[in-house]
């Protein structure tokens, strides 16, 4: 409503002629401001941002929104496939563990120097005939 002349003059009439006297802008200052607009354009002026200005901001927040994604997905991908290949490791490694410890089981079911062996190693035993010597 500022910008409206009809408003200005009605609340100007209704003033008291000293204070209307002292709210009229001197000439001086009148010529400044017809050559630049009214307050309100002004106003509007300093505050514009040109659109494409606008487009690119938000151009741009898209742009690091999608790289933020992307990057957090590819570090959680190389996250998992280490992951991935410390447990494949693992498996294998087990696996290895179990094919020897089932040849040790065979051997010891059907070979008789392997058990022989073993009961010697773990039972502390002899046969009939030997002789044990003790050595510290």
């Amino acid at each position: 409503m500022a910008a409206n002349p009809y408003w200005t003059d009605a609340r100007l009439a209704t003033q008291q002629p000293s204070i209307r006297a002292l709210t009229l802008p001197s000439p001086a200052l009148s010529t400044a401001v017809e050559s630049l607009g009214t307050r309100a354009g002004l106003r509007r002026r300093d505050l514009a941002i040109p659109s494409w200005v606008v487009f690119c901001m938000i151009m741009l927040a898209t742009f690091a929104v999608c790289l933020t994604v992307t990057m957090r997905t590819h570090a959680g991908m190389w996250a998992a496939e280490k992951k991935h290949e410390q447990v494949s490791a693992d498996v294998e490694k087990i696996r290895g563990d179990n094919a020897s410890l089932k040849q040790r089981v065979e051997r010891l079911r059907s070979d008789p120097r392997a058990i022989e062996a073993t009961a010697r190693e773990r039972m502390n035993m002899v046969r009939p005939n030997e002789i044990v010597v003790p050595l510290d």
